[in-house]
């Protein structure tokens, strides 16, 4: 049966491969380590079937140099969809899944406005209301990921009785406050929010665990996602510090010790509020225990943390890349 269930990842892998990116990993792996087009292929076939990870990974997690001891350390595509789907029940992740209802839900830990655009064709002087108190709108598709569709407008380009019309069209079902970040933030990387992922878990028991705290960084971005070509460093979570370079999923790509626009350093960074953002988090773990394990995404606000997200299918790359080891073992304990 396991085998089976692995042959059908690796056929959707194969549906959702990206070619072009395929060919640059293969490409970069043949002139770095030597390894001809064969060899690879072999290579990450024979461990997506062992190990159940994406080909792609395979070069993301730095397979082609690993030990088989090593390469057991890592959690792929396969194991996160078998344990997200054990900890984050398809029955209860709705409230994950769609924005709006996360809102709703942990709206005490918020500290921007969310509307959905129901909201706005049944009150219309919500529109005006919203262009009148905000410089900025963020919009949004509920059910969107990795920062797709989002779109960033002045709300002097926006008139309040077109607003809803324009939102159909653009496929924008919801419209938040623009969310203005801590100086410290804003100084490290201005071309977008950057903002705080923290993992966690609750067990079987019950037990709170943070499975790990990573700042994503954006490079030139209105987004801050690792998948649109920015950064992620890990934050230790102790004291809120930066503790090693931010990485790309680009395996092309070298660490950054310093930001290769601002030219700020990011090891070493101080998160603001560190304290209150592990706090924060914590509350809102415990809130609604039926999703166990949640990938958080907070903003650093010159008045503290606040949410911005909370991810039922919380990204490996992100958690397990900065710190440039598998951790799956963190699963398998918990």
């Amino acid at each position: 049966m396991t085998i089976l269930r692995r042959l059908i990842y690796l056929a959707y892998y194969a549906r959702k491969m990206d070619w072009g990116t395929l060919q640059r990993f293969m490409r970069h792996t043949r002139l770095e380590n030597g390894t001809g087009s064969g060899r690879q292929v072999a290579g990450f076939v024979r461990d997506s079937l062992r190990y159940n990870i994406s080909p792609l990974e395979w070069y993301q997690f730095g397979f082609p140099i690993l030990t088989p001891a090593e390469k057991s350390a890592w959690a792929g595509t396969g194991t996160m969809y078998e344990f997200q789907r054990r900890a984050n029940p398809p029955g209860s992740r709705e409230l994950l899944n769609d924005k709006r209802q996360f809102y709703r839900a942990y709206q005490q830990f918020f500290r921007h406005e969310l509307v959905d655009r129901q909201a706005l064709e049944s009150e219309p002087s919500l529109a005006r209301e919203l262009l009148s108190q905000h410089e900025c709108l963020v919009f949004k598709d509920a059910t969107g990921n990795c920062g797709a569709s989002i779109a960033i407008r002045h709300t002097t380009e926006l008139d309040p009785d077109r607003l809803v019309d324009e939102m159909k069209a653009a496929g924008h079902d919801m419209v938040e406050s623009f969310v203005q970040q801590h100086g410290a933030l804003n100084a490290l990387s201005p071309s977008g929010v950057n903002t705080v992922r923290i993992f966690t878990l609750l067990d079987e028991q019950g037990s709170y665990h943070v499975l790990g705290c990573r700042l994503r960084i954006s490079v030139d971005s209105p987004v801050d996602n690792l998948a649109a070509g920015n950064l992620a460093a890990p934050i230790d979570e102790r004291t809120g510090v930066v503790s090693g370079p931010g990485v790309y999923s680009d395996i092309t790509r070298p660490p950054e010790t310093v930001h290769p626009v601002t030219g700020v350093s990011i090891e070493g960074f101080q998160v603001p509020f560190w304290l209150e953002t592990l706090e924060m988090v914590r509350q809102a773990s415990v809130l609604h225990s039926e999703n166990r394990s949640i990938g958080w995404d907070v903003v650093i606000t010159p008045e503290g943390p606040g949410l911005i997200e909370g991810n039922h299918d919380w990204c490996k790359l992100v958690w397990q890349l900065p710190v440039r080891r598998g951790l799956k073992g963190l699963l398998e304990q918990k």
